[in-house]
């Protein structure tokens, strides 16, 4: 990344306000500044939820180029460089094209109080609208209802992953609360597919489905996967079939892979077969999800990574620890001083052996000190 470019993104996070007020009234407004390149983007597949929302998306979009199919795609955060955000026909935007957009943002920006997101939001959608392809795979930021993604009026399709508490102060306190700001983004008469998911956000889910008139497609009911040794089976439409297991490891991760799927069976316009569903499952990258590095491994030591910070995401790592040959399992750990630290550690302590705290470099202000997980651990 140029300084060029490090130097936009810079200014984003300085002189934006750092605080959070969810709203579409001033994303609205800067974009209809660009343009309203919103109004010009390929087919939509818009996404929500809790946990997953990512790595569904990683599958679909390797199912879909496995199709021959061009696919843009926008996630956040990155891990590494900020070009990971925005994916244009399958590859990373170039830092040239990066700058050119954040510049028109900046130019558009002037006298508005916009968030970091909003305006990367806007900057995504300006690449996007200029790029040619023939979907795109939108992951909402935080929520869903007033996220900056939801201005985009007539998805072809939305994706409810599984949805559980993460982001209270922003989200509500209780499952309701959280699965009425996710299922903001469902529209009228845009087909929705929902993950599996606890009862209480479910029947938000079928409640808003049919405020919406938005034909719905519940796991359980109109699809369903069952787990085997070497793979899974999966029921719901004409990719129903026999799949071998994912790319991407831990059994949470077959689900992710239905939902990607059953996304698949609704795009019909892109007629994809088994064979690309199969290819997909096994091309599939998404860093930091239980994301194996052998860099730093040693013949009796394997080094896992994963970005999990909340209750359904400790789950996932605990049942994943479980499955694994019995040996002294280690956990370097840091966290953002607004999650629950001792819940997720809670779930986790039976399959660990031993804990290092950290600090998250960068973030010493905003995230649990050593000291303080320490403790927690060993209470």
């Amino acid at each position: 990344m140029t300084p060029a470019t490090t130097a936009l993104l810079d200014h984003f996070q300085q002189t934006f306000p750092r605080a959070i007020d969810l709203s579409l009234d001033r994303v609205l407004t800067l974009l209809k500044k660009l343009g309203n390149p919103h109004h010009h983007l390929p087919p939509v597949i818009h996404i929500a939820g809790t946990n997953g929302k990512g790595s569904t998306l990683a599958f679909l979009q390797a199912m879909l180029q496995a199709g021959g199919l061009k696919v843009h795609k926008y996630t956040s955060p990155h891990l590494v460089h900020f070009n990971e955000r925005i994916v244009l026909q399958g590859r990373d935007i170039d830092t040239a094209a990066l700058e050119k957009v954040l510049k028109q943002v900046k130019q558009a920006a002037q006298g508005l109080e916009i968030t970091f997101f909003e305006a990367t939001t806007a900057a995504a959608f300006l690449a996007f609208a200029n790029t040619p392809a023939d979907c795109l795979l939108l992951e909402t930021g935080l929520g869903g209802r007033l996220d900056a993604t939801n201005v985009v009026d007539t998805p072809t399709l939305t994706l409810i992953s599984p949805v559980d508490m993460d982001h209270q102060d922003f989200l509500g306190n209780d499952l309701e609360k959280i699965a009425v700001e996710k299922t903001g983004i469902l529209k009228p008469n845009c087909p929705v597919i929902s993950a599996p998911q606890p009862l209480p956000a479910l029947e938000v889910i079928k409640e808003k489905a049919k405020q919406q008139k938005a034909p719905l497609s519940l796991y359980g009911r109109d699809w369903n996967i069952t787990p085997r040794e070497t793979g899974f089976d999966y029921q719901g439409g004409a990719l129903s079939g026999s799949y071998p297991l994912p790319n991407l490891m831990g059994q949470h991760q077959i689900f992710n892979a239905g939902l990607a799927i059953a996304a698949a069976v609704n795009l019909l316009q892109f007629s994809l077969n088994q064979n690309h569903v199969i290819t997909g499952l096994q091309t599939a990258q998404w860093p930091a999800r239980l994301q194996s590095l052998p860099q730093l491994a040693t013949p009796v030591r394997e080094v896992l990574l994963d970005g999990g910070h909340n209750p359904s995401a400790a789950k996932a790592l605990a049942e994943t620890l479980a499955a694994l040959p019995a040996c002294p399992t280690i956990l370097i750990f840091g966290m953002m001083a607004n999650k629950n630290a001792k819940q997720f550690l809670d779930i986790l302590s039976n399959h660990l052996t031993h804990i290092i705290p950290i600090m998250i470099p960068d973030h010493e202000k905003t995230c649990f000190s050593a000291k303080d997980l320490a403790a927690i651990a060993q209470s």
